[in-house]
């Protein structure tokens, strides 16, 4: 049976199933698995697709869990999305994984619907319908509610800090309707994720709501993320070990690509690309963790100053230092995120995100200073999601893909909530 217990207080015990469902440890900490399962990647077939791929990879987690005999079915629905892994360049080896071909178009989505299927397996018809609680910096609040749209016994509560995301995602956020609550937080994300916390924390209100999270504290979201940055190496198997590069916000998707090479993947480097927040690359370069407030930029999704998934990263590196592991990191303030959009237009006529934006500009510096190691680059969300900023910068409209465009045709709205916990409480009061 696989285990699972606190980054707080290693005496709790908790199945994959429980884990799962709670969201948040008692203690407020995060469930992380108290062992890793090791695997031979080259007994992987490198065109293995990903729900098979993920199968393999994530049964381990669930072992003895009451989601153990349903892996296999989650995977199969949840992660049959387009995934290219697309060459970049020719003169040295690089590919770019696109994580942005789901139905809201962010990488988000496929972990959220991971999350929805098994949380949906857990739930039984009898039970009290749950209130899933989710802060978002732009992309995760879609993802999570297109996978619990109108699935029973399930709510959806939606935090995001109203103008510092995207006018598309602002639309998308507020689309759904039904089960789904979308709430304009007069604050940053790391107020929303502050209340989110806050609220999992307190066992009365937790009691009272039946609340869970989706956010990447849930550790339904982040083993998920494991499988593609595992079907990918396996896949580049002939050039591995790979280096990955990944922007980062909430390092729920960069500490993935770690665990995948930790668990026995080829790969060698991680590099964290951010924008102007710097509490990664600081850390990363040698000073103490201080998370702070987060800055605005036009990476919004990366618009962290405290990562919550940081504290997963130290207790996984418990013995030793992760800045000693063949993790990096490098910050690009906005005016490299548009010097970064426009040369990939006018070099390869790509049209990239803000977020992916940033890790190709560490591809850039790093082939500038001679690194010639073979690199996979994670695009996250799909430009179209972020055309104000881009469309000026290319100086063409960006083609909208068929389920954004389905989405922002449909009329959207919000309600307006201050930054405060009382104020989240007296929101899921009014919903009861």
């Amino acid at each position: 049976m696989m285990e699972y217990t606190s980054t707080r207080d290693s005496t709790l015990r908790a199945d994959a199933g429980r884990a799962l469902s709670e969201g948040l440890a008692p203690d407020g900490g995060l469930y992380v698995p108290r062992d890793l399962p090791q695997f031979d990647p080259t007994a992987f077939d490198p065109w293995l697709g990903l729900p098979e791929c993920a199968t393999r990879v994530l049964s381990p987690f669930f072992d003895g869990s009451a989601l153990a005999a349903h892996i296999d079915p989650i995977c199969r629905s949840a992660l049959d999305l387009p995934l290219p892994i697309e060459p970049l360049a020719a003169d040295h080896p690089t590919w770019m994984m696109e994580l942005f071909h789901g139905p809201t178009a962010a990488f988000k989505d496929f972990a959220a619907r991971f999350l929805a299927r098994a949380m949906g397996a857990l739930h039984g018809e009898s039970e009290k319908r749950r209130t899933v609680l989710v802060a978002t910096s732009g992309d995760t609040g879609a993802a999570v509610a297109a996978a619990f749209h109108r699935r029973p016994g399930f709510r959806v509560v939606i935090l995001y800090p109203d103008g510092r995301v995207s006018g598309r995602q602002a639309h998308q956020l507020g689309a759904f309707g039904d089960n789904v609550h979308a709430f304009r937080v007069q604050g940053s994300f790391d107020d929303c994720q502050r209340m989110v916390k806050q609220a999992l924390a307190d066992p009365d209100l937790v009691q009272q709501h039946a609340l869970t999270s989706a956010n990447s504290i849930s550790i339904g979201r982040l083993l998920p993320q494991i499988s593609y940055y595992a079907m990918a190496a396996a896949r580049l198997a002939d050039h591995a070990p790979i280096d990955v590069v990944v922007p980062t916000g909430n390092l729920g998707n960069a500490l993935a690509c770690i665990l995948a090479r930790d668990i026995g993947f080829p790969i060698r480097r991680i590099h964290l690309a951010t924008n102007a927040n710097r509490t990664l690359p600081e850390y990363f370069a040698g000073a103490d963790y201080a998370g702070r407030a987060g800055l605005r930029t036009l990476a919004n999704a990366m618009d962290v100053g405290d990562p919550s998934n940081f504290e997963r990263l130290a207790w996984f590196y418990r013995d030793r230092d992760p800045r000693d592991a063949g993790i990096l990191a490098e910050s690009f303030d906005d005016d490299a995120i548009r010097a970064s959009i426009r040369r990939q237009f006018d070099r390869r006529n790509l049209i990239v995100c803000p977020h992916t934006a940033c890790a190709l500009e560490r591809v850039e510096r790093l082939r500038a200073d001679g690194d010639d190691a073979p690199m996979l680059v994670a695009a996250t969300a799909h430009p179209a999601k972020f055309e104000t900023v881009i469309e000026p910068i290319i100086g063409q409209t960006v083609p909208l893909p068929p389920a954004l465009a389905d989405l922002l045709d449909r009329p959207s709205w919000a309600q307006e909530m201050a930054p405060e916990r009382t104020a989240l409480e007296r929101a899921l009061r009014s919903m009861a």
